[in-house]
């Protein structure tokens, strides 16, 4: 379950951040906080600009609603988004629900079953 404070219109929540991903997009929950993937380097605010760009697409909100309220130089960041609805938020700690699969369709070998010997 994602932690999160609901104040005079305004949704604020933890988002732990992936940079260098091969493309922009809300994982679901980790540790209490939204894993939001990006595509951005950590370089120059990039990341952070593909972060805000992500979560207004996703909770359906202009790009200036989002802003980031701590942790701007690390990758746990504290969130606050104008307009956005705790409901929304709940479906995207829901989406996690998916398999974590290798690139070829494959379990990692850590959750792979393997009979003991």
């Amino acid at each position: 379950m994602i932690n999160y404070a609901e104040k005079g219109g305004t949704l604020s929540f933890r988002v732990q951040v992936a940079p260098r991903a091969s493309r922009s997009e809300i994982v679901g929950e980790h540790n209490g906080a939204l894993r939001v993937r990006v595509a951005a380097p950590p370089v120059d605010g990039a990341a952070n600009e593909e972060l805000i760009k992500t979560l207004a697409r996703a909770f359906k909100v202009s790009r200036r609603a989002v802003q980031i309220t701590g942790g701007s130089s690390a990758k746990l960041k504290q969130v606050s988004v104008v307009g956005a609805k705790a409901a929304a938020l709940a479906q995207f700690s829901n989406a996690e629900g998916r398999q974590n699969t290798g690139s070829a369709g494959v379990p990692p070998a850590a959750a792979r079953n393997f009979p003991d010997h």
